[in-house]
């Protein structure tokens, strides 16, 4: 199976997850039931949709993904992905929308070699059209501890 272009942005030291494994986000759906074909091109309904399928693709390494779904104007010069770090499990707190305008928080656990932390974030996105943006976010690191 290939990812067409996108497959040049996914870097291969990342770890692979097949639609028939479970997805990263925490659904309870498969990957190729839930973030699979939002990253091959489909269209978040909605914010907490569009930051699950970001958090997937943090976990397996496309940038590019990433990328496509920033909004222009905070959108960073340079992306890069760190393959040493490992995103182990997602937890949305809360979701909303109201019109053009959505808020997402979370908490996201990560490990880098024996350290073990927590992201939490309130994530702000923006529909323009009919695609949602991630805009921006306040981000405060519950912490690193070692294992």
């Amino acid at each position: 199976m290939s990812f067409g272009p996108a497959a040049a942005s996914i870097d291969p030291r990342f770890p692979r997850i097949t639609d028939s494994q479970p997805c990263p986000c925490g659904t309870q759906a498969t990957f190729g039931e839930c973030c699979a074909p939002l990253h091959r091109g489909a269209v978040a309904p909605s914010p907490e949709r569009l930051m699950r399928s970001r958090y997937s693709a943090f976990v397996v390494g496309n940038a590019r993904y990433l990328a496509d779904t920033w909004h222009p104007r905070t959108l960073p010069d340079d992306l890069v992905l760190d393959p040493d770090q490992r995103w182990e499990g997602l937890e949305v707190s809360e979701a909303s929308e109201d019109g053009a305008q959505g808020i997402v928080r979370f908490r996201a656990f990560w490990r880098y070699s024996s350290e073990r932390g927590i992201l939490a974030e309130t994530s702000r996105f923006r529909r323009v059209g009919s695609r949602w943006y991630y805009l921006d976010g306040d981000v405060g690191d519950q912490g690193a501890h070692a294992d």
